[in-house]
């Protein structure tokens, strides 16, 4: 068993009562493999932006719109990967082994035809997604054939997420990171391969795909990491939960036990996404009345290019806040199914307090370093002039961001998924769409005005959720 489980399993079975550093040093312990795998996907993003930065804005706003697509593959994964993660830890916690690796199987079957059924409407809806930006010509082409022909790794993608959920559920957060650390290594190297060919010293005699090698490069990972997983759960050499195939014939009710706690999840996720790109089309109206140059939709993927660029950046900060987020959910499910659930609490507010520090020193790369930042990601200066000023002021957010994530994940670690949903639906219909239009269009003016509308949503539903969570009433909630 790997070292984190043991340890939590040791915290909430123990006779007396663990002090704060005993608390800390689990949470730690447990966030440490996330943050790893957190990196190393990152990474994957960062490269594909950079890669697009070297073509032009059009390819970047292809690229973009592809990663847009998948984000929301994640999220409807997580109909089922929420679900999964929260009962795994409930019945890890109350030491209910077989029932952990039932639930698994029971998630897996599922997860893969939540991603079966996201590849037939995304690979239908492809060109409502560039015409929603307005992408006309050789850019909405580019960007119709990126994200079609990306759905191939949307069913891949799934199986793990939903592994990989399960396990640190059960406090494995290793296999996750090799697996998915694996993956988004193969995935840099493979995407560099299949943009450029391979070094001459290979000796093969290939120059290369060009922009569409950065989906090949995505999908030939995803493959992998899909077979990497299901092999360590097959072979038994996962110290947690286990691949039996007659468990995975379906079962309503182990299904609809996933679905009740999912749904709200995905929801979430769905509105999230379907508000993000309402924003990103606002982002291109105001690009378009910027009045930066003669040709306004150059201008528009100016906007739209610098967009996609400081979001892939400022994802830096995400990094400590998912990481965080996963031990704080872990924490919470596992101390609630082994009837302690006052050191979930305490678990949740360690997680956020360090998850924050790492925010800080964050916020002041992103405040004192946009320029530099920006320099180095695209060749394009009007994308340059546009992305620094906005990437700048959102620095000033980190810390609320990852407080929000973190108290958010521990909510759902504990099977609390309709109070996120509500935070998220008021902070998006509420604050960043109204207030993103009028900084836009009438106040600040620029990306800048529009990321006004982000920055304020991701300061309240700091708040907000921050006072769920002191409250405790989550801790009753059932699964």
């Amino acid at each position: 068993m790997p070292r984190s489980s043991a340890l939590a399993e040791e915290l909430f079975h123990r006779n007396d009562d663990p002090t704060p550093a005993d608390i800390r040093r689990v949470v730690a312990t447990l966030a440490v493999p996330a943050l790893l795998e957190q990196v190393l996907s990152f990474l994957v993003g960062l490269v594909d932006t950079y890669l697009s930065g070297r073509f032009d804005a059009d390819v970047t706003s292809a690229i973009g719109l592809s990663a847009y697509v998948n984000w929301l593959s994640g999220l409807m994964t997580s109909l089922v990967a929420t679900g999964t993660a929260a009962i795994i830890a409930r019945e890890w916690g109350g030491r209910r082994r077989q029932a952990a690796s039932r639930t698994l199987n029971q998630s897996l079957v599922l997860g893969a035809a939540v991603g079966v059924g996201f590849l037939l409407v995304v690979t239908a809806a492809a060109p409502l997604f560039a015409d929603a930006l307005g992408l006309t010509g050789q850019s909405r082409a580019m960007a119709v054939g990126f994200v079609r022909l990306d759905t191939v790794g949307h069913v891949p993608m799934a199986v793990v997420l939903t592994a990989a959920a399960a396990l640190r559920g059960a406090g494995d957060m290793r296999t996750p990171l090799y697996v998915l650390g694996g993956l988004n290594v193969v995935n840099v190297f493979a995407s560099m391969v299949f943009v450029y060919g391979p070094p001459p010293a290979f000796g093969f005699d290939f120059i290369g795909f060009g922009p569409v090698g950065i989906i090949y490069g995505t999908i030939v990972a995803k493959l992998l990491g899909a077979a990497a997983i299901l092999g360590v759960l097959a072979s038994h050499r996962s110290p947690a939960l286990r691949l039996v195939p007659r468990w995975m014939r379906p079962d309503r009710r182990a299904i609809a036990r996933v679905l009740k706690i999912g749904l709200p999840a995905a929801a979430e996720g769905l509105v999230m996404w379907v508000g993000q790109f309402v924003f990103l089309g606002l982002v291109a109206t105001v690009g378009r009345r910027a009045g930066v140059s003669e040709d306004v939709e150059a201008d528009a993927r100016a906007f739209i290019a610098a967009h996609f660029v400081g979001i892939r950046v400022e994802g830096i900060s995400y990094l400590p806040a998912f990481a965080w987020g996963a031990a704080a959910a872990t924490m919470t499910g596992q101390a609630i199914g082994a009837g302690r659930p006052k050191l979930g609490v305490t678990a949740g507010h360690i997680a956020a307090g360090q998850a924050s520090a790492l925010g800080a020193v964050l916020s002041l790369v992103f405040v004192f370093g946009a320029d530099a930042i920006f320099a180095v990601m695209h060749d394009d200066p009007q994308v340059r002039a546009v992305g620094a000023p906005a990437l700048r002021m959102i620095g000033f957010f980190q810390v609320p961001l990852v407080l929000a994530i973190v108290y958010v994940q521990a909510l759902r670690g504990a099977g609390d998924t309709r109070w996120p949903l509500a935070m998220t639906v008021s902070g998006v219909y509420g604050l960043r769409l109204p207030l993103a239009y009028l900084g836009g269009m009438y106040w600040v003016g620029g990306l800048v005005g529009v990321w006004v509308g982000m920055a304020v949503d991701i300061a309240a539903r700091a708040i907000v959720a921050a006072v769920r969570y002191r409250g405790e009433a989550w801790t009753r909630t059932r699964v």
